[in-house]
């Protein structure tokens, strides 16, 4: 991760990754032959880090990771996992700082600016599908956790990842994975330089069947195509992806089913649960600097579609039909940003003043619907919003002497939504907006020492619907109690960050997270809702250690205390909300010859409902990898994947069930999605 800066901030002293490669290989021994290395688009600017908690990752890094889904790499940010409960083309599960983020509900995550979560979503409020992201072309991941950073607006209450794909590659590579249950991957990227600027085209094909009964039989394809010109601080760049996919899903299943041989480990009550979806975009960026500062701009328009089909209950509301039900999403939306730092100064103290603007606008079209085998039976709801948000910050930077450094900041957000429901009582419209203050200070260093205070306001948006509606749609005579639009969060932190080592970096932070809602998962419909409000704090231990140019170590501990904070007879535990995330890891190679990589994660055991009396098990995974680099520029490499054939779980849940032939009133039992058994996967890579 990148060192702060400990001379004044200035964009003077900014620097790109590409520009210092023997630093970035002496903190990231090559793990991974297939990675190509290149120049870094925006996202590669190496800033100063504004709390211990948050940093900025290369993309050498993150491939160091043997991965079974593109999502996993981002577990190389401390305390973050990354699972499934679905079909492989379904978004994955994020957890972190004691939150079951469900999708994406409080992590945004965007990619070359754009976002990746997806408001009034038919599945989940920001649903976040990022089986899109090609790894071997990201060139950095920037991170920060907390609403802390007045860049960072909707669904970053807890944290916010922004990747960055690489502008030009340092060479072409071509590369083939085939692996256990059915796994075939091909990617195929080059640049080329084109006028004053350089073209990049990437394509990828996968397909999968896991190990479950009915096979996944995920197809999927993916394309980018990027012309650029310039740098990341003077220059520009114009993006289009193209990405789509289909898969059958075995989703989260019941113990009991499984302990009555009613279906095995990998089995389904449903072969006809999966989904399809498209993703299309264009967007572009464009930033120049000069003697006051720099100005930067993007902007995109996202074509995307969904459709999934789920049972998650079985035969609980219908005896007969079964309870399936299909979500469709289908929407355009555009936006983007502008922004502005000013170089200045106060009363010759070194200081920069951030202003900028964010809008977006969804137009959506979004359904749920009873169906069988896939077969329409009924519609729940047909529902189109128009969602528009617009968002104004400010920031004044300050180095007031060579140890202490301040951030002040302020956000303003606006939203509006326009409902049209197939259910009139239903329609209606809706506007909310919410003012965060965002404050910084650094200490340091000291004896290769920074101490970190953070201080800010967050939220959350609520699915549009949920704010305008005031009937169930399943069953108008039933009112229904509406939701906020925007939920605020507050959070605070303190953090240590050392390097007294050398090529030792180690960080802690005590942190603590306010939120006035809590959406927590439903079984019986497959989505989130707004619960009550809760308090969260918990301590983080960061260390990662370059031994030498070719071995590094990694060593992540979270502990988190989650507890809703308004007193209820049900309970005061936050159901799904992890107590423990921990992570090692061992990195080795550089240049020519041998390379690997093994890494342990450990996911523990959370309450499952909020009195406590029902918990998950702990999941513990190894995964390793071990290549070899040739001089011809080929590599091939192996992964192993779960290498201990632990038997555990990716998720688990509790809710109520009905299998057939049992009681009306179904059973509440443990549901759980199982670690897939120990796969390897072969690699051979080319580099031209």
């Amino acid at each position: 991760m990148a060192a702060p800066n400990e001379q004044a901030v200035s964009l003077s002293e900014i620097s790109v990754i590409a520009e210092a490669p023997a630093a970035t290989a002496s903190a990231t021994p090559n793990a991974s032959a297939a990675y190509v290395g290149g120049i870094t688009g925006r996202g590669g600017v190496l800033k100063p880090v504004e709390a211990a908690s948050a940093g900025i990752i290369t993309g050498a890094q993150i491939n160091s990771r043997p991965v079974t889904r593109p999502d996993e790499i981002l577990e190389e940010i401390p305390g973050l996992i990354i699972t499934q409960h679905s079909g492989e083309g379904k978004a994955n599960q994020y957890f972190l700082r004691g939150f079951n983020l469900d999708h994406g509900t409080d992590i945004a995550i965007s990619v070359d600016g754009m976002p990746v979560n997806m408001r009034t979503h038919a599945h989940g409020q920001g649903y976040a599908d990022l089986n899109f992201l090609i790894p071997e072309l990201v060139g950095a991941v920037e991170f920060h956790k907390g609403p802390y950073f007045v860049r960072d607006g909707d669904f970053a209450s807890a944290g916010s990842v922004r990747i960055d794909y690489l502008d030009t590659l340092n060479r072409t590579i071509s590369l083939a994975t085939f692996g256990s249950f059915g796994l075939k991957r091909g990617l195929s990227a080059a640049s080329t330089p084109l006028g004053a600027g350089n073209l990049l085209v990437a394509g990828e094909a996968q397909t999968y069947d896991g190990p479950w009964t009915v096979p996944d039989a995920l197809r999927k394809f993916n394309g980018v195509i990027r012309y650029s010109q310039g740098t990341a601080l003077d220059g520009f760049a114009v993006s289009g992806m193209a990405y789509w996919a289909k898969w059958n899903a075995t989703n989260q299943i019941p113990e009991r089913a499984v302990a009555e041989r009613i279906i095995g480990r990998y089995g389904t009550l449903d072969p006809s649960d999966g989904g399809d979806t498209g993703r299309f975009s264009l967007s572009g960026r464009w930033s120049q600097s000069d003697a006051g500062g720099i100005t930067r701009a993007s902007a995109y328009v996202i074509r995307y579609q969904m459709n999934l089909w789920n049972n998650f209950t079985y035969f609980l509301n219908d005896p007969v039909g079964g309870d399936q039900f299909h979500q469709r999403d289908s929407r355009v939306l555009g936006g983007g940003e502008i922004a502005r730092v000013f170089q200045g100064d106060l009363f010759g103290l070194p200081m920069e003043n951030e202003i900028g603007f964010q809008t977006r606008t969804d137009d959506i079209r979004v359904g749920l619907f009873n169906t069988t085998t896939r077969q329409y039976r009924s519609t729940v709801l047909d529902d189109t919003v128009l969602e528009a948000s617009a968002a104004f910050y400010a920031e004044n930077r300050v180095r007031w002497t060579d140890w202490f450094r301040t951030s002040v900041g302020i956000r303003a957000d606006g939203y509006y939504a326009d409902v049209r429901s197939d259910t009139p009582a239903n329609s209606g419209r809706a506007r909310d907006g919410i003012v965060n203050p965002k404050l910084g200070a650094v200490f340091g260093p000291w004896h290769d020492t920074e101490l970190y205070v953070n201080y800010g306001g967050g939220f959350h948006s609520n699915d549009a619907r949920g704010v305008t509606a005031t009937v169930d749609p399943a069953s108008p005579l039933f009112n229904v109690l509406r939701s906020p639009f925007l939920v605020p969060s507050t959070g605070s932190e303190i953090g240590i960050r050392n390097r007294s080592i050398t090529g030792l970096e180690t960080s802690v932070a005590l942190f603590q997270l306010d939120f006035a809602s809590e959406n927590l998962f439903q079984g019986d419909t497959g989505t989130t809702e707004p619960s009550r409000p809760t308090r969260r704090f918990g301590i983080e231990w960061t260390n990662h250690y370059a031994v030498t140019r070719w071995l590094a170590l990694e060593g992540d501990l979270t502990i988190t205390n989650a507890r809703f904070s308004n007193r209820d007879p049900v309970g005061a535990r936050v159901p799904e909300a992890p107590t423990t995330i921990a992570s090692a890891g061992i990195t080795f190679g550089e240049g020519l010859g041998w390379f690997g990589s093994l890494r342990f994660r450990y996911f523990g055991p959370r309450p499952l409902i909020e009195d406590n009396s029902v918990r998950s098990k702990p999941t513990a995974l190894l995964n390793g990898r071990i290549g070899y680099l040739f001089e011809s520029g080929i590599s091939l490499s192996l992964d192993v994947l779960n290498l201990t054939n632990a038997k555990a779980d990716q998720i688990t849940y509790f809710y109520v069930s009905r299998l057939p032939g049992e009681d009306a009133a179904g059973v509440a039992d443990r549901h759980f999605h199982p670690v897939e058994p120990t796969a390897v996967r072969l690699t051979l890579a080319g580099r031209f």
